[in-house]
């Protein structure tokens, strides 16, 4: 396991000493259902066929340089890699504030065949943000990066969630601009969505300072709070309205069944609560690291110690760093290789790439230690970590930017295959190559 060896001179960063808030004691995983529909582990070859590769000790950004190899000295044909596969965080390592990071475009080219060389990189995109549908996102991204992202490459934290349209009947789904959330629980096959706007609608006094809008009261329902009775609450996105939100989750909590017109006595009868992600931190625009939805689960637990004298709130997290999205992860990269690329073999290696080390790295490390696929962290300094810090969870590798992260993957595959006598060229030869889409 690679260590900060190098970095003991150096400060915590702030608030990574909390663990409670990164899946601490207070978050289940998520129901046996779930795990039902993960990837089979017949990959045992691919995971073996890496054990001999030393793992990397991190020193610092800066001080680590890609492995050195010799480039071909002519452009070679492009050719897709079977060998080794791509999965990238997007706030913080592509995107922030809404807007490419410098570097992120050359990355992309970089991936898609513009290395020295030749070849393209199989990948997906796995981000703990949601809020939008998958197609969304991906039109989104499309524009950002200047290349096409297909819906079949990307999970957000709430794609996870469709898994469990079959089992819950009448939802309550919090989070999220406008109706959207609602949108996409319904795109998931959810019969009855519910919003807090249905419920302060239908109840206004529900939420003392919070008034919908014009717009937000014509899209809310009226509901028949004799009838209604939630299976299950599910918090797609970054509320938008703390309070509002907070209390009618711990309003539904609090029920008998989830039956909105009814009132626990033991506060032990109230039906689930996920939330789609865990992360407390998320990079912006802005020069600091903005609170995100773990911030509010640990607000929300506080609370509902607070209000009903002493019990715990058990909740249930998806994305990362739980082991369950990192399967999910696999799965979906298993098909998109096959889709895209006509591989149908699993990859030896998967390199994820993140900014965030409570939940990007974390999650890789911890996966890796029971995939059967070499999962390999890679840290980069654009986002929530910051150079001139420790890492709270190392991880393999720390680059200064997503270009600088692919070029060492790329290149480090590259001497791997020279250490076996071998080249990306011979790719062209032994493998099918269906390019990947531009």
């Amino acid at each position: 396991m690679a260590t900060a060896d190098g970095l003991g001179a150096q400060k915590i960063h702030e608030n990574t000493d909390r663990p409670d808030l990164y899946g601490g004691p207070n978050v289940v995983i998520p129901p046996v259902y779930l795990m039902a529909s993960l990837p089979d582990r017949n990959l045992s070859s691919a995971k073996m066929s890496n054990q001999h590769i030393e793992e990397e000790v991190v020193s610092s950004a800066s001080e680590e340089e890609s492995p050195q190899v010799d480039t071909p000295s002519s452009t070679p044909p492009i050719v897709t890699s079977d060998d080794f596969a791509l999965a990238f965080d997007i706030d913080g390592v592509f995107i922030k504030g809404g807007e490419p990071i410098p570097e992120a475009l050359e990355a992309m080219k970089y991936i898609n065949g513009g290395n020295p060389y030749g070849i393209k990189v199989p990948y997906i995109f796995l981000t703990n943000g949601g809020g939008k549908s998958e197609e969304e996102r991906c039109g989104d991204l499309s524009r950002q990066l200047e290349c096409d992202v297909d819906p079949g490459q990307f999970i957000c934290g709430h794609t996870p969630m469709r898994e469990m349209a079959e089992h819950y009947g009448t939802v309550l789904v919090v989070g999220g601009e406008g109706e959207k959330c609602r949108i996409v629980a319904e795109g998931y096959g959810f019969k009855d969505v519910i919003t807090p706007g249905d419920i302060i609608k239908t109840k206004q006094d529900a939420t003392p300072f919070r008034k919908l809008t014009d717009e937000e009261y014509k899209n809310s329902r009226t509901l028949d709070l004799e009838k209604a009775r939630i299976e299950a609450i599910f918090v797609f996105a970054d509320s938008r309205d703390w309070a509002g939100d907070q209390q009618i989750i711990l309003d539904v909590l609090m029920t008998k069944e989830g039956k909105l017109n009814t009132r626990s006595e033991t506060f032990d009868e109230g039906p689930p609560v996920y939330f789609s992600h865990n992360d407390v931190l998320w990079a912006t625009s802005h020069e600091h690291s903005r609170i995100g939805m773990g911030a509010l689960r640990a607000s929300l637990e506080a609370l509902y110690k607070a209000v009903t004298g002493g019990k715990e709130l058990k909740t249930v997290a998806f994305g990362k760093p739980q082991m369950t999205t990192f399967a999910f992860a696999t799965k979906l990269l298993q098909e998109w290789r096959s889709k895209s690329c006509g591989i149908n073999k699993p990859p030896a290696t998967v390199y994820f790439f993140g900014d965030t080390p409570e939940s990007d790295v974390r999650g890789t490390n911890e996966f890796n230690k029971s995939s059967e696929i070499e999962w390999y962290s890679v840290l980069v300094a654009t986002g929530v970590w910051q150079e001139g810090t420790i890492p709270k969870y190392p991880p393999r590798k720390i680059c200064k930017n997503i270009y600088e992260a692919v070029k060492f993957a790329i290149d480090r595959e590259a001497q791997k295959l020279r250490g076996r006598g071998g080249s990306f060229s011979m790719f062209s030869d032994d493998v099918k190559q269906v390019q990947l889409k531009k």
